[in-house]
């Protein structure tokens, strides 16, 4: 029994209860008396000055937010996360409050490092927040509390932060520079003197058997700036997808990151690409197939009609072409009609021939033009296939194909000088059915990267590219094999963090 006038909190400690019971049965009296929930020695106000500060939107309060200047100089003091993990968490009093379970930073859309806003703590079985301005110190080994009371509400996960533990260590990254997939297994956090920041990942998979054997695969530590991450958390990606770097790739390096990445880590790049059209419609005609056929599978007729519209024709044909047969007429006519009677068009041929491989929109000038015309052409011809624009067709009075000349012998020449004087007049043509094998040999036999397809008229009705027939030539297990080791590169940082 508690003797007259005596704080049930006073009598605790007096009694030696370890501060992180201690908090807790001041939690529980809050419920019966507002008084109980301050120490004894304590006032109302002094209470609200000295208890865990309020959590803000995880901005480290008292703390210069800018932490780009001093990250990655090699001089700073670092702490890994491996190491920070399970370290224990004391009060300005020395009492033992808990152990860390995770640190959360705050990803923004600029340059600057991630900086530590504060970390999970685990209290008497359950996860508490613990403010980065009510951290003393920071160490591998103890992390030291400004105060002795910390706020013992269950941590709650708020939009735009993300856990170094759940969300890093074991997932994977996009390593922009190099255009791959990796996994971090550590990260450095450094003090840049205005506060904790992720400044760094390891790649390196760790040695098994205590150390006795090396695993292959990885670099040590690179910088943060490096790589782009892959955010489990829906909100908080939505907050990194304006300053996400996926778009700096090339369209077939970010077909590489699709066709390795799993269901969820593919949605998250296309969510990053969908911002620009024309490249996601880049993306996808250069991805595999069966990968292209399946990320259509998951989009609505509308956005699968919008990508496809935006596609090389004959692209675009071989997508609706792997589309369930019950989607095809929907999306089909969702097209603008102009794509849809290309595509219409070249679904009538057998894929694997010259019918079914061509491009049908090409650059083609009368044969009264001269030199600087046909240039003229082929530099308002923004939206072909820069392939395709490699040849100028020359077309008679019935738009009958009578020679063609190369871009080259037309920047070579004066510009007054007339077409019909520098173009092969019998030029390498094949038919509609011409299969693969007949162009390729063609194309080698002449030293060819285009060959125009005609009809029996001489018509022309589109061009076959190299890059068309290299693709259909290339063995489905040499896509899959792994590629060739590649020197790292990184991005370097100057001694004041700017890129």
């Amino acid at each position: 029994m508690l003797a007259h006038g005596e704080h049930p909190i006073a009598v605790a400690e007096a009694c030696g209860v370890p501060l992180a019971l201690v908090e807790l049965i001041r939690e529980e009296l809050a419920g019966i008396h507002p008084e109980f929930a301050l120490c004894p020695y304590d006032s109302p106000t002094s209470a609200v000055e000295s208890g865990a500060a309020p959590r803000t939107k995880g901005v480290p309060v008292n703390q210069n937010t800018s932490h780009d200047s001093h990250a990655g100089t090699g001089d700073a003091p670092v702490i890994h996360l491996s190491e920070l993990l399970k370290a224990p968490v004391v009060s300005r009093s020395g009492e033992a409050v808990g152990k860390v379970e995770d640190v959360i930073v705050r990803l923004g859309g600029g340059d600057d490092y991630p900086a530590v806003t504060g970390l999970v703590v685990g209290v008497g079985g359950r996860q508490i927040f613990v403010s980065a301005d009510n951290i003393r110190s920071l160490t591998e080994h103890q992390v030291d509390l400004t105060k002795n009371k910390v706020d013992l509400r269950t941590f709650g996960r708020r939009d735009g932060e993300y856990l170094l533990k759940a969300d890093v260590l074991g997932h994977r990254f996009i390593d922009v520079p190099n255009a791959e997939l990796v996994h971090a297994y550590d990260i450095e956090l450094e003090d840049t003197g205005a506060g904790w920041v992720l400044a760094s990942l390891d790649t390196r998979r760790p040695a098994r058997l205590f150390g006795l054997i090396k695993s292959a695969g990885g670099h040590a530590s690179r910088d943060w700036k490096a790589f782009e991450p892959m955010i489990g958390h829906d909100q908080s990606m939505l907050l990194r997808r304006v300053g996400g770097r996926v778009q700096t790739l090339k369209a077939a390096q970010i077909a590489d990151l699709l066709e390795d990445a799993t269901k969820a880590e593919g949605g998250e790049i296309l969510d990053r690409v969908r911002s620009n059209p024309e490249l996601e419609a880049d993306v996808f005609e250069e991805l595999d197939p069966d990968k292209a056929s399946k990320l259509f599978d998951d989009m609505s007729d509308t956005d699968v009609a919008g990508v496809l519209s935006r596609m090389r024709a004959d692209d675009a044909a071989d997508a609706v072409f792997d589309l369930r047969q019950s989607r095809r007429r929907t999306v089909l006519d969702l097209l603008p009609a102009a794509q849809r009677t290309k595509v219409v068009t070249l679904m009538g041929f057998n894929p694997g021939s010259a019918g079914g491989l061509m491009n049908i929109d090409i650059a083609t000038c009368p044969t009264e033009s001269t030199a600087a015309q046909a240039l003229s052409v082929i530099a308002a011809a923004r939206n072909l296939q820069p392939e395709a624009l490699l040849k100028m067709h020359v077309l008679g009075s019935d738009d009958e194909l009578t020679g063609v000349v190369s871009v080259i012998a037309l920047l070579q020449a004066d510009p007054a000088v007339g077409v019909t004087t520098l173009m092969d007049t019998d030029p390498v043509r094949v038919s509609p059915e011409a299969d693969l094998t007949d162009i390729a040999l063609l194309m080698s036999d002449f030293n060819l990267a285009t060959v125009p397809v005609v009809d029996d008229a001489d018509h022309v009705l589109g061009v076959v590219t190299y890059d068309d027939v290299l693709e259909a030539l290339i063995p489905e297990d040499w896509r899959r094999r792994e590629p060739a080791p590649r020197p790292i590169r990184d991005i370097g940082t100057a001694t004041n963090g700017a890129e």
